[in-house]
């Protein structure tokens, strides 16, 4: 869909970020997106950008001598989000991976974006790309990425151009209005007659968003890396702890103290924890000796994992990574056949009905690149096992990114969003082949394309610190000093809070600001009167009204 900003949200908007002072009159972000294929295409958003009017320029000969479909861009400029869009259909073939790139005489793309077209009917394309150098002359072409050769059909392109600041405004509308909401305090005596001048006092005291990182044993007994950790984050995961290798190294030795005590951290603290995982698809991290088992074996050995660890946890994890990476990986359906994966979904929903079961893997947000995990076939998959019976109700992207493609991004999580599901980015970081800096303004990239889009319900970070250092990226160093990356997060964690603020109460006795979704306390001072008391900022369209007595 595209967020249309009528004159109140315009309002709200400019009232809540006082530095822009000028109407916006550039582009407005166009969320559409489309799963299904569909007998007629819809019509190009932005009504074409600057493709509007034009038809695919030149047929490009590819390799096998099949021609594809290719647009000839002239003068693109350096940094500017170019959001694609096209609708694709395809003959020679019931389905295929349709892949669109970038080509100049001296630079390649290889994906700006994928749809899995089918025959017969059209299927919608959504990408985009950020280029780090002009570029006078390229092609935008199309072709299969399985190679085989089919024909294609091309209707309703659109390249939209956004500048910088035009990216960073309307990310800034939607926190504003989907992170955000208007409150107005009413503030009267016992006898319901206004009080004009009453001293507001406003601190927002938790926040609704969770926004958390991945924490390892390496926490316990470690007082100034706990104190770190609550100071930020109201979520988090356990590196290592709960993954069957960990908890049970040797058939039958059973062992759950680590994570028993990381739990007690948790909950002292009042901080939500993600379940990781039950089953790792990737032989490398399957137990040694499951990786011996098949059949009857394996299958009783897979029964008694999920028996210990979901009774042992039965509402403790608001989520659980179920099968993890089985987009690249299939261990067991490979020993156990086909439905393996849809049992455990099963099993997992039967075990603790409350936690929220996620698909979880990597490659679906970071590129378009990977054939395994495009946003189709993720799609597909979830699909499947819906089909099939599972209850699979959560979207996990791990977003181990090296550069990400902020356009691409934001496209990937708009064809999610079709799903209807909670999409949540759990496993954040970005390569450690990239320098400490470089590393900071990448992930501050990816942060605010994640808090910016209305699809998003929660962001984890893959920082666990150990004493060789993190997975991929720190935030700090072992004296708990920020890294650049670290100085992202407190800019971003200040940002997105409304911080303690305060005034006077007008003239019909009230008192109002935006303040970011959580829970709030207030203190009303009158005279020799002061009144205390608590309110909470849920999502709503409205303003929320709260009235305090003295």
């Amino acid at each position: 869909m595209m967020y249309a900003l009528p004159f109140c949200f315009l309002l709200l908007f400019f009232l809540a970020d006082p530095p822009l002072a000028a109407p916006y009159d550039g582009p407005l972000y166009d969320f559409s997106a489309y799963t299904q294929c569909k007998a007629r295409a819809e019509g190009p958003l932005y009504n074409g950008g600057i493709l509007k009017g034009a038809r695919w320029d030149i047929p490009r000969v590819l390799a096998d001598g099949v021609y594809s479909p290719a647009f000839v861009l002239r003068n693109l400029t350096t940094g500017t989000k170019y959001c694609f869009s096209s609708w694709v259909k395809i003959k020679g073939a019931d389905s295929a991976p349709i892949r669109a790139s970038l080509m100049s005489e001296n630079k390649t793309i290889n994906c700006v974006g994928t749809v899995t077209a089918s025959r017969g009917c059209w299927s919608f394309l959504k990408g985009g790309f950020v280029l780090d150098e002009p570029l006078d002359y390229s092609l935008l072409f199309f072709q299969n990425s399985d190679e085989r050769a089919v024909d294609l059909a091309i209707t309703s392109a659109s390249l939209q151009p956004f500048t910088d600041q035009e990216w960073s405004t309307n990310q800034q509308y939607i926190i504003n209005t989907e992170r955000k909401r208007a409150v107005t305090i009413h503030v009267a005596n016992t006898q319901g007659e206004r009080l004009q001048g009453a001293e507001i006092s406003v601190e927002q005291v938790s926040k609704d968003f969770p926004f958390g990182s991945a924490i390892a044993k390496t926490i316990l007994g470690n007082l100034p890396y706990q104190n770190w950790f609550v100071k930020r984050f109201n979520a988090a995961v356990f590196e290592n702890e709960l993954k069957w290798y960990a908890t049970e190294p040797d058939p039958g030795n059973i062992t759950y103290a680590l994570a028993d005590q990381m739990l007690e951290f948790v909950r002292a603290n009042q901080i939500v924890a993600r379940g990781h995982n039950i089953f790792w698809e990737d032989p490398k991290y399957t137990p040694a000796w499951v990786r011996n088992l098949s059949g009857p074996a394996l299958q009783s050995a897979v029964n008694n994992r999920i028996q210990s660890l979901m009774s042992k946890y039965k509402d403790e994890f608001v989520h659980w990574d179920v099968s993890n990476e089985m987009l690249h990986f299939d261990f067991y359906e490979q020993r156990l056949g086909p439905d393996a994966t849809l049992h455990f979904y099963e099993t997992a929903h039967q075990s603790d009905p409350l936690a929220t079961l996620f698909m979880n893997d990597f490659n679906v947000v970071e590129t378009c690149s990977d054939v395994n995990s495009t946003v189709d076939a993720y799609i597909s998959r979830l699909r499947g096992l819906s089909r099939g019976g599972a209850t699979m109700n959560g979207i996990g992207l791990e977003g181990h990114f090296t550069i990400p493609n902020p356009p691409l991004v934001r496209a990937i999580l708009d064809k999610l969003a079709t799903l209807q599901l909670p999409i949540w980015l759990t496993e954040i970081d970005i390569s450690n082949t990239l320098s400490k800096e470089t590393q900071a303004v990448y992930l501050e990239q990816v942060l605010r394309e994640g808090f910016s889009h209305p699809s998003v319900n929660g962001i984890m970070l893959w920082t666990a610190l150990h004493s060789y250092g993190c997975y991929q990226m720190c935030l700090t160093d072992d004296n708990f000093h920020n890294l650049p990356a670290g100085d992202v997060v407190d800019k971003l964690l200040k940002e997105w809070q409304t911080g303690e603020i305060g005034g006077q109460t007008d003239d019909h006795g009230s008192y109002s600001f935006f303040g970011f979704l959580g829970e709030y306390q207030v203190t009303v001072r009158y005279g020799n009167r002061t009144a205390n008391s608590t309110f909470s900022l849920c999502r709503g369209d409205e303003t929320r009204h709260f009235s305090i007595q003295l």
